[in-house]
């Protein structure tokens, strides 16, 4: 069994994240941590630097002065490493770019601590956290530090507005009443959406239920809806219905239809290409993965713009002669 595993070890460090320890043992750890991995003391160093307790705090820090930079970024890629220690990396650490690589490497980085190294960001970096609404929501402080940055592309610069930008109570009320038929569920969930902000919302998108999804997919605010797409406990059966749906904006529809998890469902290929408001390069490209039954169907449908039903008319002509030979 490796130091890291150590029972022991494994014990100490729960109680002192859990502000359970005694002073001696708090000052044991500050004295030396015998068979404790290296990382593991380096982060209890830091919780350590923060005890109410003088003694304990004061002689943390001087402890921390003697931690190797490396080890400290070893504490910080750990995926339960305690947020003081990712603060502490993110402010203290003299290689920025190394700072940034490990918490970067953390899935389970709160957006707070990237903030504080938002100025030396990667593109690529900025990327990745744009395109994690999670940990983007969780910090007004990462959506302003990033904000201020001059190499934003104009995409960027959009989803950073719509983050901050204030909510439209009207707009909220037509996309409860046109996906909640009941009426007092309708003027409950009105009143919990119109007092959020646009964070909240996203988060509530991220992190709600089925009736707030089915409301939140219409939210006039982009990323709430990109949220919804997000959650991991969307249901396969509540994209099905997303997809059918002719009153979503065709950018929810284009985000569904470039899923590759979504589209593995026939039905939901069948729904957006039936949709009229799927945008036209989505229906053609989903076309030749339509079996003849729905192609046939679909000359018929006299909502889809006339290219789609074009190109389906030849296709099952196509299929005929294929057929024949």
């Amino acid at each position: 069994m490796g130091l890291q595993e150590s029972p022991i070890s494994a014990e100490i460090r729960e109680e002192i994240r859990a502000g359970r320890a005694t002073r001696e043992r708090k000052l044991a750890i500050v004295g030396g941590g015998a068979g404790m991995e290296p990382w593991m003391r380096a982060e209890l160093l830091v919780l350590l630097s923060r005890d109410p307790d003088p003694m304990v705090n004061g002689r943390a820090m001087n402890a921390l002065t003697s931690i190797a930079p490396e080890v400290l970024l070893d504490a910080a890629r750990q995926l339960d490493a305690a947020l003081p220690v990712l603060e502490y990396v993110a402010e203290h650490a003299t290689d920025r770019a190394a700072a940034v690589a490990a918490l970067m490497a953390n899935r389970n980085c709160p957006g707070g601590a990237l903030a504080l190294l938002a100025d030396h960001l990667t593109p690529k970096d900025v990327d990745k956290i744009m395109d994690n609404l999670e940990q983007l929501s969780s910090s007004r402080e990462l959506i302003i530090a990033l904000a201020a940055r001059p190499d934003l592309t104009l995409e960027h610069q959009r989803m950073l507005e719509e983050l901050t930008s204030e909510a439209d109570r009207h707009a909220i009320e037509q996309m409860v009443a046109d996906a909640e038929p009941d009426l007092e569920k309708r003027k409950t969930l009105t009143q919990r959406l119109s007092t959020m902000n646009v964070i909240e919302r996203l988060t509530l998108a991220l992190k709600g239920g089925r009736e707030e999804r089915g409301a939140l997919i219409r939210d006039p605010n982009k990323m709430v809806q990109r949220a919804v797409l997000q959650s991991p406990r969307l249901t396969e059966q509540e994209v099905e219905a997303f997809s059918a749906m002719s009153n979503l904006s065709d950018e929810v529809l284009r985000t569904i239809s470039l899923n590759r998890n979504f589209v593995k469902n026939y039905s939901i290929i069948r729904n957006l290409v039936n949709n009229p408001k799927t945008p036209v390069d989505i229906s053609l490209h989903l076309l030749p993965r339509l079996i003849t039954t729905d192609l046939k169907k679909l000359t018929m449908n006299k909502n889809i713009p006339e290219t789609v039903r074009g190109i389906a008319i030849k296709m099952i002509r196509q299929k005929a002669i294929l057929g024949q030979n």
